[in-house]
């Protein structure tokens, strides 16, 4: 909708990209969440620091690279392309496999406690969701079907739902506008805040430390698969469903386990058995 927010001119017109500077933003703000929670349940921010930059990296890498080999000869064309990520081209589920990637490389070179850092990093990861998808919106990529309905948003010429349409002849190459699309990307942005409202809520109420990143396992899944209905920019990979449906029903039944498991431990949360220092001096 808006790939370019502004230029500098004292930079040679150096372009800012909507999509860069909400992927900024996601980690900034993702950040800000997770130290800040860090330390109401009494582990070290400065953790949450290292490990958001391990996390940030290896998920960007991860999703260019799902990105790349999943469109490599369509989309993907040349060797140059690969590093177009400015342009958009980034795969949330290969962000997710990356970032677990490079979570528990970083936890192996330093070890911390697990569980209660993944409850930590969940409504971190919904914030992210809500502030990427938005930049998703800005660039125009992860759009959705025709849309006749007042939700319908119609993207200008050269974004790639119009060179979609285009190429599809749905519409002419002189149309200033594309058909209206179901705006998916804004949907995914809704169901991040709404995720990190759910998980904030919950917080408080957990048994046990692990039981919030769980409880994203099992929902954001769900949601993810009813959007990707409404996606028009991936086909179906196999049983009739994209490579993301796949994705999330493998992250729901391994959320489900790893609930399951949970719930075999006894009651209790890392936070509880912390003593204050002042305590200690006491």
């Amino acid at each position: 909708m808006r790939q370019i927010l502004f230029t500098i001119p004292v930079f040679g017109g150096l372009p800012i990209f909507g999509y860069g500077t909400m992927l900024v933003l996601a980690f900034v703000g993702s950040t800000q969440l997770g130290a800040w929670r860090a330390k109401r349940e009494k582990l070290d921010p400065e953790l949450l620091y290292d490990l958001a930059l391990w996390v940030f990296l290896g998920g960007l890498v991860g999703a260019r690279l799902f990105y790349v080999i999943q469109y490599w000869g369509d989309r993907i064309r040349s060797f140059s392309d690969i590093f177009r990520i400015w342009e958009g081209g980034i795969v949330l589920y290969g962000s997710i496999m990356g970032g677990t990637a490079a979570f528990f490389a970083y936890r192996f070179l330093r070890p911390f406690p697990l569980r209660p850092l993944l409850d930590v990093v969940a409504p971190s990861l919904a914030l992210g969701i809500a502030l990427g998808r938005f930049g998703c919106f800005l660039n125009g990529c992860c759009y959705g079907d025709y849309c006749d309905l007042p939700v319908g948003v119609a993207f200008p010429m050269h974004s790639p739902p119009w060179n979609a349409q285009v190429v599809n002849h749905l519409i002419n190459a002189k149309a200033p506008w594309s058909l209206p699309v179901h705006p998916t990307q804004l949907y995914s942005s809704l169901d991040g805040l709404i995720l990190l409202l759910l998980l904030s809520a919950y917080y408080p109420l957990r048994r046990r430390d692990g039981e919030v990143m769980a409880l994203l396992m099992v929902t954001y899944p769900i949601s993810r698969f009813l959007i990707e209905h409404l996606r028009n920019d991936e086909g179906a990979v196999f049983a009739g469903l994209t490579i993301s449906q796949n994705i999330s029903i493998v992250l729901f039944v391994c959320g489900l386990i790893y609930w399951s498991f949970l719930r075999r431990l006894p009651p209790g949360r890392y936070a509880d058995q912390q003593v204050e220092p002042a305590l200690v001096a006491q």
